[in-house]
């Protein structure tokens, strides 16, 4: 036996098994160009506190470095480098080094969440022929985009979302005909949207939200026959909401053109959008009645009319299932929560202020409280005790019922860990005030009739005065 072995372990087929086995490990390592690319970038990081690039040793097989993609013969075709924004370490400071157009064989550039990434945008780009998929989001890229973006004709996806840059989006983007997304979201880009862009056909994402874009919103919609998701929120945008909206119905998933100055009214073919998820039409100065139409968006999930100026009567919905609705700050006279809120057993988020609303919450029984984070039901009639609601919820996180006739003891409502903000001023609330408060992030209980010392706390003397006999900081001390 021991014989056998050593005449395997010496065997000439082994030997060339190893050898062969140990050319193809030396020929997997990446290109020379390739790596000095890939150090070059890193070269130009003056800060990786938590490793993100501690992997990127020369010498050693770029193709295994944390966040690189090789493909075809061992050559780079992506680079992928984020963040996490719940991790403070999480990032990467300096600027991204034009060394990279050395990686001629690139077609995917991901960084995403570095945060400090700054500097203008990389013009390298346009060195690079196989370059697909170009996402460099919530960095710190700040100047213009360039006026010849549109030389990046191969490009299918373009994010420089969460950066700051500035100025006008180029015409020439409108030679990126193969785009199915755009998203310049979260910049501080200015002017009008160009109406060039109506050249980009297969786009199925376009996401320009929080910049300061203004002028009307180009009527030039029917040119978009795959869009799914319409971002516009948080700009200036003004005038009417255009007429070739209705042209990418029912395929439209998406429609966000809140923090705007829209005005008009709501056009009732948006109820012809039978797959809509998501309406936000907020923070405009849309006027008239809600068409009823909107009867129609049976698969509606999320819908937003608050803070315009609409009217009575509110349709009746056939939505089976809201999991979001804020109708606040309108003038509307609801008398009651809608039935079909009441029916939801996905509903998180129910926002009803200063909507006329005269029911008493204790005979207020919604199909299903467990997904509850937010509930705003402030500037109503309200009356009765939350206490039977809030203490079936697990997760709550705000808690809004400001200038309503509420009537409750405060020590029985259970503070839940999650729960942030409670503004329960302007009521008839009495008790007194629990330990559990001090936790919270916002917390008001002004002007109504509680007693007894105030626990220790952050909060301003704003939040706690007009009752009827609290004391302790922020308010004067107690009197023994």
């Amino acid at each position: 036996m021991k014989k056998l072995s050593q005449h395997y372990f010496t065997s000439p087929l082994l030997v060339l098994i190893l050898a062969a086995y140990f050319i193809k490990i030396a020929s997997a390592a990446c290109h020379v160009d390739d790596e000095a690319g890939l150090l070059g970038f890193k070269s130009g990081i003056t800060q990786d506190p938590s490793g993100i690039l501690s992997s990127w040793k020369p010498g050693t097989d770029c193709c295994s470095w944390a966040g690189i993609t090789c493909l075809f013969d061992n050559r780079v075709t992506s680079i992928s480098l984020s963040g996490q924004l719940d991790k403070p370490n999480s990032f990467l400071s300096g600027t991204i080094s034009p060394s990279l157009s050395k990686l001629q064989n690139l077609d995917g550039i991901y960084f995403e969440n570095l945060r400090n990434i700054s500097g203008p945008f990389p013009d390298f780009l346009f060195g690079l022929p196989k370059l697909l998929y170009v996402y460099i989001e919530n960095n710190r890229l700040s100047g213009q985009i360039p006026v010849n973006i549109g030389r990046l004709t191969q490009l299918e996806a373009l994010s420089l979302a969460g950066n700051r840059l500035t100025g006008s989006i180029p015409t020439s983007i409108s030679k990126l005909t193969r785009l199915t997304q755009l998203n310049l979201g979260k910049n501080l880009l200015t002017g009008p949207l160009p109406v060039e862009i109506k050249q980009l056909r297969n786009l199925t994402y376009l996401n320009l939200e929080q910049n300061k874009l203004s002028g009307t919103v180009p009527d030039i919609f029917n040119s978009f026959p795959d869009l799914r998701i319409l971002r516009l929120t948080r700009n200036a945008f003004s005038g009417k909401i255009p007429g070739s909206i209705s042209s990418m119905a029912p395929r439209l998933m998406y429609l966000e053109l809140g923090h705007n100055v829209l005005s008009g009214q709501i056009p009732s073919f948006l109820g012809n959008f039978r797959a809509l998820d998501t309406l936000d039409l907020s923070w405009n100065s849309f006027t008239g009645v809600v068409p009823k139409s909107l009867a129609n968006l049976t698969k509606i999930f999320n819908l937003d009319l608050s803070h315009n100026s609409l009217n009575d009567p509110f349709p009746q919905l056939n939505v089976k299932g809201i999991e979001s609705l804020d109708l606040s700050y309108n003038n509307f006279h609801l008398k009651e929560i809608p039935k079909w809120v009441t029916s939801s057993p996905i509903i998180y988020s129910l926002k009803l202020a200063k909507c006329g609303i005269t029911i008493k919450l204790d005979t207020w029984k919604p199909a299903e409280t467990y997904f509850y984070d937010y509930i705003d039901l402030s500037e109503n009639e309200i009356s009765g005790s939350p206490v039977a609601l809030l203490n079936r919820t697990d997760f709550l996180v705000e808690f809004k019922a400001a200038g309503n006739k509420l009537k409750f003891d405060l020590g029985k409502l259970r503070i839940v860990k999650t729960l942030k903000e409670l503004d329960i001023s302007r009521n008839l609330v009495y008790g007194k005030v629990p330990m559990a408060v001090t936790g919270l992030k916002r917390f008001n209980v002004s002007y109504n009739h509680l007693c007894g010392q105030l626990p220790k706390n952050q909060f301003p003397a704003s939040s706690v005065v007009g009752n009827d006999c609290l004391c302790g900081s922020p308010l004067p001390p107690c009197k023994l």
